[in-house]
C-alpha cells in the first residue's frame, strides 16, 4: 500500500501526473497474485482447499494463509514461501517508477523523505506502510491516545475486510474524534448489549455505490457502476456490507464473553447529521479514489436527524 499513498504525494506534489500514477497502478495491478490461486499453482494445496478457505474467510475474521494452517492444508513454512512470491508492492511502485524514467533512485529516496516529513511520519510508519500488512497500517493512523481500544479494533477489522472485498489497494486517513458530523447519506447500524456502537457508512453517493455494489459482487467481477442507480438500493448494498463487519464484530466479542444484539439497518437518502456527546470517530477511505467515512460511536449518547 505505500506505492498508493507515495503515489498521490507525488501526484499532488506534482511530481509525477495523475495519468502517471494511474498507468503505475493499472500496470501493477496483477502483480500481486492471491495467496490461494498461488498455493493451487505451486501445487501444494488443491483448487477445493483453496475454494473452501476462501469461503471460510466470508465468515471468519482470519487471514487465508492461517485459515489454511490450522485446516491441515499448508504448513507455516509454505505460507511463508508463499507470501514471498507474491511480489513486494513498494519495490514493484518503484521499479515502474525507475523503468518509465519518472525518477531516479537518488531522486524517490529524496521525496520518499519529503513524504515522511509532509506527513509527520516516522521510520516505522514508513515500514508499515511497506509491508501491506493492514493490522500494521491501521495503527499508524490510529495513533491519537483517546482513541479507545475498541475503535481501533473495529476499524481494523473493517480495513481488513475491504481488502478482503472491495480494493486491496485502499488509501486510509488518520482516525479522527469528532462531536458532529454530517454527510448526504448514510448507512447505519446500531449494536446494543454490554457495549453501545453506532457504526455506518455515509458520504457522497458515487463512494457508496462503489463501495456496496462491489461487495455484492464480492469482487469477482469489474463492477460497472451504471448497474445500480436508486439510492436506496445503494444504501441497501452498503448496509450489507456493514452488517458483515458487524456480525463478525459481535461474533469477537462474544468470545471475550462481551455480549451485543445487532439492531435493525437505518437508512438515511436526505442530508443527515449525527450529534455525540464526544466519543465519536471518523475515518476515511479511499476505495479507487472514491471517498467513503466510516463513522464508529460507541458507549456515548448520540442522536441521529
Amino acid at each position: 500500500m505505500f506505492g498508493i499513498y507515495f503515489g498521490r504525494y507525488l501526484v499532488d506534489n506534482g511530481i509525477i501526473t495523475l495519468e502517471q500514477y494511474e498507468d503505475i497502478i493499472f500496470d501493477n495491478k496483477n502483480a500481486r497474485v492471491k495467496l490461494g490461486l498461488l498455493a493451487v499453482e505451486q501445487g501444494v494445496m488443491t483448487t477445493s482447499q483453496a475454494d473452501e478457505v476462501n469461503m471460510l474467510q466470508q465468515t471468519l475474521d482470519r487471514r487465508f494463509g492461517d485459515i489454511a494452517v490450522e485446516k491441515g492444508y499448508l504448513t507455516e513454512e509454505q505460507v511463508l514461501g508463499l507470501l514471498k512470491k507474491q511480489g513486494d508492492e513498494y519495490l514493484l511502485f518503484v521499479q515502474a517508477l525507475v523503468e518509465k524514467e519518472l525518477l531516479s533512485l537518488e531522486q524517490i529516496q529524496r521525496e520518499i523523505n519529503n513524504f515522511k516529513k509532509a506527513n509527520h511520519f516516522t521510520a516505522l510508519d514508513v515500514e508499515a506502510l511497506k509491508s501491506g500488512d493492514v493490522d500494521r497500517i491501521v495503527p499508524v493512523f490510529a495513533k491519537d491516545d483517546a482513541i479507545q481500544p475498541i475503535v481501533r479494533d473495529y476499524v481494523a477489522l473493517v480495513a481488513r475486510n475491504i481488502v478482503r472485498f472491495i480494493d486491496s489497494r485502499f488509501m486510509m486517513e488518520r482516525v479522527e474524534r469528532m462531536d458532529q458530523y454530517s454527510a448526504p447519506y448514510m448507512s447505519l447500524q446500531e449494536l446494543d448489549g454490554d457495549y453501545r456502537l453506532l457504526t455506518g457508512f455515509c458520504g457522497e453517493q458515487e463512494g457508496l455505490k462503489f463501495l456496496g455494489q462491489t461487495f455484492v459482487n464480492r469482487g469477482y467481477e469489474e463492477v460497472e457502476l451504471d448497474d445500480m442507480d436508486d439510492i436506496l438500493d445503494i444504501l441497501d448494498a452498503a448496509c450489507e456490507f456493514l452488517n458483515c463487519n458487524n456480525g463478525l464484530y459481535s461474533t469477537k466479542l462474544s468470545y471475550e464473553d462481551v455480549n451485543v444484539d445487532m439492531c435493525p439497518p437505518d437508512m438515511r437518502d436526505t442530508p443527515s447529521t449525527i450529534d455525540s456527546d464526544g466519543n465519536m470517530y471518523k475515518i476515511s477511505f479511499y476505495l479507487k479514489g472514491k471517498k467513503v467515512d466510516l463513522v464508529v460511536c460507541i458507549q456515548s449518547k448520540w442522536k441521529v436527524n
